[in-house]
């Protein structure tokens, strides 16, 4: 079942592949965060993220990976790795609608892996310059998880439809500076379970194409697998390099 968590993906990629002709309109970030003490506890923690970006006119292409591990005292205490794929069906100069796949394979999470595809109606409903914007999106699809263990009634997966609602804000606070918000929640419309995730940064430019960032983000489970914690977060700097 793996590998249909890998489809979703794949397909939201390439509901928009026609559009992607030339690599000059491909642009992005890559982050890097580092942390290591010794002495009386020895932990070591390393947080990475790619996030590309394709946007040309009637479309947008969006691809993130990210990957977090922290060990501390030679055990693991955390090791996550998450990916999504959008593509945007621009049909007009702020609305658009999406194709979304995504996948999370959080080690301490109860789910061997957490999957969803989901697609619906986006809108900006405020932009100034290039870098500050609001956008809205809403919309619907299909959620496939597979637990670490059998639940208290033997099931091993989890599949139901779900509703999604999404919301993404960037503020540029000057040239150098930038303050971003994201927000989403994705329902389940059989057993009710929701998946809610928020995310705010502020990065600030050190030179051209280097900057420092401070994340904090922020996930609840309503129904989290075994004993699994409602809710997980992590603060991480990093270094952000863009191009």
């Amino acid at each position: 079942m793996q590998r249909l968590a890998s489809t979703l993906i794949l397909m939201a990629c390439a509901s928009g592949a026609g559009a992607v002709t030339n690599q000059e309109d491909w642009g992005g970030e890559a982050e890097l965060g580092v942390l290591v003490t010794s002495g009386n506890t020895e932990e070591t923690n390393i947080n990475t993220r790619v996030a590309l970006v394709n946007d040309v006119p009637g479309w947008r292409n969006q691809l993130k990976l990210a990957s977090l591990y922290s060990k501390a005292d030679g055990e693991t205490t955390s090791e996550e790795y998450r990916a999504s794929a959008q593509t945007d069906y621009k049909f007009s100069e702020r609305q658009f609608w999406f194709l979304r796949g995504s996948y999370e394979d959080d080690r301490f999470s109860g789910y061997d892996f957490e999957s969803s595809l989901t697609s619906g109606y986006g809108h900006r409903l405020w932009q100034q310059g290039e870098r500050s914007f609001l956008e809205l999106s809403a919309g619907g699809g299909y959620r496939f998880n597979r637990f670490d263990e059998p639940d208290d009634d033997g099931e091993r997966e989890e599949k139901e439809a779900i509703a999604r609602l999404s919301g993404r804000l960037d503020y540029s606070l000057s040239e150098t500076a930038l303050v971003r918000q994201a927000l989403s929640t994705e329902v389940g419309l059989d057993d009710g379970n929701t998946v809610s995730e928020s995310e705010t940064s502020l990065q600030a430019a050190i030179n051209g194409s280097l900057s420092m960032k401070l994340a904090f983000r922020l996930k609840h489970l309503s129904e989290p697998p075994g004993d699994s914690e409602n809710v997980d977060t992590e603060t991480a700097v990093s270094l952000l390099y863009g191009f």
